[in-house]
């Protein structure tokens, strides 16, 4: 963490202090995917053979909702293999190109994902409409194997990230995408009854349609969470209003502004701040327990913090208006 101290970007009285510390306590968060590798290996091995044998079963048995389902988990493979990817560049150290090494692309993967996964569902939703005008026949019976067989898959793959959905937007891609697929395929197996029972063709497109509403619901916070990170949004959980409180109740604290609060990946947050402290730089040691406690309280692991000395509106970025 390296935190700033006591730059004033103003000529005359300005002096620069940087202290950087990389101590053992203070960590930098989860590694986004280092530790679901094979978890991404066997979820992806096992839903692209999947995928390949619900396209043919759905074809044989002219089953658009075994088609849906297959164009969903096809769009599970890809975005499995994304967020793969940017876990393995995430851990990608510093350059003198790319100075906070690559983590950002976590956070293209999960917009990638969400992106992929409207993509898909819209071309579904365009031939279930077809369809819906002209239904056709459909083996029920293999509708039923074929996605009962989706499920299992997908309850097995959804459990390899089920540990690591709370911390990182890209692990929790795979794992909402994983469970809406088993979801997706117990309602392809009630159709697949009603189907048997019924003999009626509409069942079958009527299903998919469900199939992509229910998807498309499901998968709008994930778009918008994405989107968000995208935009370097404060992460969700974090209050930009407590940390502001937290910081301006330090000792020594007159003031505080630029303050910026934004995801550097899918796990890890930074911080930038100025501290106005007319009694002069408090020293080493406050910076350090400030990192501590930022760290602990918030689950921000990465502060620069710039203390001025001098009032307020000395400096050029004071106003919040000013980025």
């Amino acid at each position: 963490m390296s935190l700033d101290h006591d730059h004033n970007h103003h000529g005359g009285h300005s002096h620069t202090n940087e202290h950087n510390h990389h101590g053992g306590h203070h960590h930098h968060g989860p590694p986004p995917g280092g530790a679901f590798g094979s978890a991404f290996a066997i979820a992806i091995a096992l839903n692209a053979a999947f995928t390949v044998a619900e396209v043919a079963a759905g074809l044989f048995s002219g089953s658009m909702a075994l088609i849906a389902d297959a164009g969903h988990n096809f769009s599970d493979v890809l975005s499995l293999m994304l967020a793969w990817g940017a876990s393995i560049l995430a851990k990608r150290p510093p350059s003198a190109r790319f100075t906070y090494g690559l983590k950002s692309s976590s956070i293209l993967a999960a917009i990638a994902n969400a992106a992929l996964l409207w993509v898909a569902l819209g071309a579904i939703l365009v031939e279930t409409i077809r369809r819906l005008a002209d239904p056709q026949p459909v083996a029920g019976q293999t509708m039923i194997w074929v996605a009962a067989l989706g499920i299992l898959i997908n309850i097995a793959s959804a459990w390899l990230f089920a540990r690591g959905r709370k911390g990182d937007l890209n692990i929790r891609a795979a794992f909402f995408h994983l469970v809406s697929d088993a979801a997706v395929s117990a309602g392809v197996v009630l159709a697949g009854f009603a189907v048997i029972w019924s003999g009626a063709r509409w069942i079958d497109p009527v299903t998919s349609l469900v199939i992509t509403a229910v998807i498309g619901l499901g998968s709008w916070g994930l778009l918008r969470d994405s989107m968000k990170m995208g935009l370097l949004a404060v992460p969700e959980g974090i209050d930009e209003a407590s940390v502001r409180r937290f910081l301006s109740a330090k000792d020594g604290v007159s003031a505080v502004h630029d303050l910026h609060i934004w995801p550097m990946s899918t796990t890890e947050t930074a911080i930038t701040a100025h501290l106005v402290m007319p009694g002069g730089y408090p020293g080493d040691a406050f910076l350090h327990g400030l990192a501590h406690e930022l760290e602990h309280e918030f689950g921000i692991c990465h502060p620069t913090i710039q203390v001025e000395t001098r009032a307020e509106d000395d400096c050029a970025l004071h106003s919040e208006a000013v980025v």
